[in-house]
């Protein structure tokens, strides 16, 4: 599905160059369940925001299925990821004048859905997050856990291709996690693809694969045991 060659990475900062990415090469097959996990400030949200197409300041050749991303311009990199990915951001990133109803059927609108279907979805997937009774709040109104779920939900209910979370279970307690995470398992099984950032062990066991970043270099690939030498003797 994803294939990243040599991507790099910078900020222009008051010392120079800060990098962030370094020759990160990966592919990502159809159906995976990928966890990337590392240290604070290692690069995981960098790359992560690169594979959410959110991010077009890097170099190196990024392959979306058969889409050459690096050759194409933002509104094209948009209309993509519009099509195929859903995002569960670490800051919620839900839009301040729109009710959970209207934040959840947002990426609906994206889509050539008859709005009577569109409306049945939003509505299952209110009963599904059990949050029907908040539908017409704004998100200044909603708790941090509450909001977490609102962005799950908005990410997951036009059932994309790519499901992207960075931290997905951050701000929510264990018993909500885990349903969480079993969704996830769940959307997985039934065939989409799913990249998380997460510092929980726990999490990352749902997943089927784990690459290590630290300072920006992919240190450890548990599909590729041999990577971790060849950083090491590069």
């Amino acid at each position: 599905m994803i294939q990243l060659k040599n991507i790099e990475r910078s900020y222009k900062t008051g010392a120079g160059q800060t990098w962030v990415l370094r020759r990160v090469n990966m592919q990502i097959q159809e159906g995976e369940f990928l966890t990337i996990m590392g240290p604070s400030g290692a690069g995981k949200s960098s790359l992560l925001n690169v594979l959410a197409l959110l991010d077009d300041q890097w170099l190196g050749e990024y392959w979306f299925r058969d889409h050459a991303v690096h050759q194409l311009n933002r509104r094209q990199r948009a209309e993509l990821a519009k099509r195929n990915v859903g995002m569960v951001f670490q800051s919620y990133h839900l839009l301040d004048d729109l009710t959970v109803q209207e934040n959840i059927d947002l990426p609906l609108s994206y889509k050539d859905i008859p709005r009577a279907q569109r409306q049945g979805l939003v509505a299952d997937t209110l009963d599904r997050f059990n949050i029907v009774g908040k539908k017409d709040l704004f998100p200044s109104q909603l708790s941090g856990g509450q909001q977490q779920l609102v962005g799950v939900a908005r990410a997951v209910i036009h059932k994309p291709a790519l499901l992207l979370a960075d931290e997905p279970t951050g701000n929510l307690h264990s018993s909500q996690a885990k349903e969480i995470m079993e969704l996830f398992r769940e959307l997985n099984q039934q065939g989409t693809t799913i990249v998380q950032v997460t510092h929980s062990e726990i999490n990352a066991a749902y997943g089927s694969r784990v690459v290590e970043v630290r300072d920006g270099w992919l240190v450890s690939d548990t599909s590729n045991p041999n990577l971790g030498v060849e950083v090491t003797a590069s």
